[in-house]
């Protein structure tokens, strides 16, 4: 009996608001504990709650993004609940009139597009941080109240790989809408995941579990490869699934049991009596819509055909917005796609990994990046001095002809420069002359090497490699 992964998974996201979702309090993160706190986040009695506009904004153009139906009656309920990090003893979130539902997003799996409807987009508030220590514990109340997205897809996810396909299609559209820094480590981008398994091919959905406490995307894709293995062992063996939900345990790769899981049943929602139900005026969506930015998808499929590119060479450029605009702006100076690509693919991205930075945080302007790549190709530049003037440019914030000022880079042509050069490395390596004499190819390369090192990376290789050869095959006649 073959067995399938049934997944859905719901993420929350923290709307890059300045003011909390239901008062004026600073979201700020890593304040001091419990400076941002007010009467209505604590939940002290005569407080009211008065909606954030801007998390509403922020709202309606993640749901419009998703292709999602806005609600046209919006309304806000109470899920009760006891939670220490959360006072008033219930979360304001949205039960049966949420702000959006029925969207979908397309994502690439195994080459082709598949389509992950998103059963609901809706508001929440997050609830404050517990702290742990040895014999006591603390409660930091910043959290409570900061706004939140919940992202909840329809179980068509069938693979802990395509898991990870769609938040990282998910991230890169929410980051271009710009509502979110989307930052996981600051806890502003958490996933559960809802799982299960089925006999291949048939409807009937097995009993699922849910993951928690996974901080990456890496983490969900491992949790629940996980928890398929283990939920398939059970059923191998004649087991039970228990519907619970899990705690992912990163240091021991495996998942521990948290508590039963709950039905809506056991929240006792109600609508929040202090938060009328409201619509949001055409008007409004008209504007929001109007302000929705060139989206990945479309911009894919925009500077795929613009520059002639493949679609990895575009989906790799979109995956960060940064990027891409810096590539558009660099091919308004110089028209070589290909080699404006290669170079951001390559020296670029391994300065940015080294770094660990965004590319705009590298401060390198687009004209000196083409600059840099003009030098190369004018043979003014070896590619392996470019690399490390490019690394210099970063460092210290300048351009390329200031660098190669500076460090005296220039590379060296000159046929005289180079034949004495030459001369020397073959009187001093006479055992690699031999062999690449007697037809060992490899034995020129050495010695090509030893010229680059001479000239202190500066010569020019190509031709290094040229006067070698003819050089060597010069010296063989005349012997």
């Amino acid at each position: 009996m073959e067995l399938e992964p049934v997944i859905g998974l719901e993420v929350h996201l923290q709307l890059a608001t300045e003011t909390k979702l239901f008062c004026s309090c600073q979201v700020k993160f890593a304040a001091e504990a419990n400076s941002k706190v007010c009467p209505v986040c604590l939940g002290l009695p005569g407080s009211l709650p008065v909606i954030n506009r801007k998390a509403i904004e922020y709202a309606v153009k993640v749901a419009l993004a998703l292709d999602c139906t806005i609600g046209d009656q919006v309304k806000f309920d109470r899920k009760n609940y006891y939670y220490p990090d959360l006072p008033k003893n219930y979360q304001i979130s949205q039960y049966d009139m949420p702000l959006s539902y029925e969207g979908h997003i397309l994502i690439n799996s195994e080459n082709k597009d598949k389509r992950i409807r998103i059963r609901r987009v809706h508001i929440e508030e997050d609830a404050g941080k517990l702290i742990h220590e040895k014999e006591y514990s603390l409660i930091d109340y910043n959290r409570t109240g900061i706004p939140l997205l919940e992202i909840v897809t329809e179980p068509d996810i069938s693979s802990p790989d395509e898991a990870y396909k769609y938040l990282v299609t998910l991230k890169t559209l929410l980051k271009y809408l710009a509502v979110s820094d989307c930052d996981m480590e600051k806890g502003s981008l958490r996933c559960d995941a809802n799982i299960s398994l089925r006999v291949k091919g048939e409807e009937v959905l097995g009993t699922k579990t849910e993951l928690k406490n996974m901080n990456s995307f890496k983490a969900v894709k491992a949790a629940l490869e996980v928890e398929v293995k283990r939920q398939g062992r059970l059923l191998d063996e004649g087991k039970s699934v228990i519907q619970e939900t899990l705690l992912w345990d990163e240091e021991k790769r495996t998942t521990i049991p948290m508590r039963s899981k709950e039905e809506a049943s056991d929240y006792r929602y109600f609508p929040e009596p202090d938060l009328v139900p409201f619509a949001i005026e055409k008007k409004s969506l008209k504007e929001i819509r109007s302000s929705l930015p060139e989206l990945p998808r479309e911009k894919t499929k925009r500077i795929r055909q613009a520059y002639k590119l493949s679609e990895e060479e575009a989906q790799f450029l979109v995956t960060e917005q940064d990027m891409v605009e810096f590539f558009e702006d660099c091919n308004k100076l110089f028209k070589d796609s290909k080699s404006i690509l290669n170079w951001i693919r390559g020296p670029l991205l391994y300065e940015i990994n080294q770094r660990n930075k965004t590319i705009s945080e590298l401060f390198i302007k687009p004209e000196d990046f083409i600059k840099l790549i003009k030098l190369l190709k004018t043979d003014a530049l070896s590619n392996l001095t470019a690399k490390s003037v490019l690394t210099l440019m970063i460092d210290r914030k300048k351009g390329p002809d200031e660098v190669i000022n500076e460090e005296d880079l220039v590379q060296v042509s000159d046929e005289a420069s180079l034949i004495k050069l030459a001369q020397e490395v073959i009187l001093e390596n006479k055992e690699s002359v031999e062999n690449f004499l007697s037809g060992k190819v490899k034995a020129l390369m050495f010695l090509v090497g030893q010229v680059m090192r001479k000239s202190k990376g500066k010569a020019n290789p190509k031709k290094v490699k040229e006067l070698l050869e003819r050089k060597l095959k010069e010296d063989k006649k005349d012997a």
